[in-house]
């Protein structure tokens, strides 16, 4: 079994009954009763940014049905952060009260809680998707959105207002004081969100970040905010608590961000004091020619958990137990993040535990569902 920076043995690691997938995972003083992650998922729900009884049963019912670790959707840091109206904020003292509430009823049922703090930059200021997705001019109640070079996402949308570096500098700052208050409302795991074309992804692609001064141009500039990000958050967030960064691999587009970039950049974040790199893709660009078929993303978690010697997520179309068994199994990934799926099923790792064999034992109150 391979040895990982943290001490895991992962490679072959497997529960009582065989299954992998179900094997404990312990990452810095956070042990996962199994390796089975809820992705985060925007609900486009709460207002003024504030978690609501949606939220609570939305993640807590995650919770009940098995998974080890509960993450809650993009989280802004900043109200112009925000993707849409709607999107779940952490940049003021007063939206930690309702977090604590979800954050103390997913440990309450067994599972890690976890919360993903999120920038949207360009890709910000928009209608929730049920109502178009359209951007929200400011005359129409939006706001001035923000990116590292005034280069809007789709050439209809409002341009962006680029960044100067006292800007940055702040920024930095929202994503640490966001850790302590998700700190202080009791979530295990932070998550960084640094993909599908929002603010720390737009500073990573040659695509969205045409700059010239220290955080533009080669790549060393360009992935410097994130790292920023990252010492500002290890900073806040206690060396006993596991911290994650979300990437997209590539761009899936020619000139943009590469998987061989990611390797790189993961490797970076390692000697940073991040734990798991949660590899997704795309999002950045609107003509990217994505290869979306069953688990089309796992070869990149593979491939940077190999050669950057870190824990990875593998995300992406992965639905059936022993699929998402086969992938733990092989050492392609640690930890399997599931969104749609999920949606679907918020009892999937109790349905997949039948499956695989393993003796899952659900919430009393539902055992009668599941008899022995």
């Amino acid at each position: 079994m391979m040895e990982t920076l943290q001490g895991q043995q992962t490679v072959g690691a497997r529960s009582a009954s065989g299954s992998s997938l179900f094997a404990p995972l312990k990452i810095r003083d956070i042990t996962f009763r199994n390796r089975i992650a809820v992705s985060p998922m925007c609900e486009y729900s709460s207002d003024d940014g504030f978690a609501n009884d949606w939220h609570l049963v939305h993640l807590g019912s995650r919770a009940v049905g098995g998974a080890g670790l509960v993450i809650a959707e993009a989280t802004a840091v900043e109200a112009r952060g925000r993707i849409t109206p709607g999107d779940l904020g952490i940049w003021k003292d007063e939206h930690i009260e309702s977090l604590a509430r979800i954050a103390a009823f997913v440990k309450q049922q067994g599972a890690a809680p976890g919360i993903q703090i999120a920038h949207a930059g360009r890709k910000g200021s928009c209608h929730v998707p049920w109502d178009g997705g359209d951007p929200i001019l400011e005359h129409a109640g939006g706001w001035q959105t923000v990116a590292p070079s005034p280069v809007p996402f789709r050439k209809t949308d409002p341009v962006p207002s680029e960044l100067d570096t006292n800007d940055i500098h702040a920024i930095v700052g929202a994503f640490a004081t966001a850790a302590g208050r998700a700190l202080a409302a009791g979530f295990e795991i932070v998550e960084i969100h640094s993909a599908h074309g929002y603010l720390l992804h737009e500073f990573l692609s040659p695509l969205s970040n045409l700059r010239t001064d220290e955080y533009g141009g080669p790549l060393e500039n360009r992935i410097r905010l994130l790292l920023e990000v990252t010492d500002a958050v290890r900073v806040v967030w206690p060396e006993r608590l596991p911290l994650f960064v979300r990437i997209s691999a590539t761009d899936w587009k020619e000139g943009g961000w590469t998987i061989d970039d990611s390797v790189m950049l993961a490797t970076r974040l390692r000697s940073k004091g991040v734990d798991l790199i949660d590899c997704s893709s795309g999002g950045l660009a609107v003509d990217a020619k994505v290869p979306a078929v069953p688990a089309y993303q796992t070869p990149f978690a593979e491939r940077i958990r190999r050669e950057a010697d870190i824990l990875t997520g593998a995300v992406g179309l992965i639905t059936e137990p022993l699929q998402a068994d086969g992938i733990i199994r092989s050492g392609q990934a640690d930890m399997i993040l599931l969104a749609r799926e999920f949606l679907r099923d918020p009892y999937w790792p109790l349905h997949a535990s039948r499956v695989l064999g393993v003796a899952m034992e659900p919430p009393v109150q539902y055992s009668r569902a599941f008899p022995k």
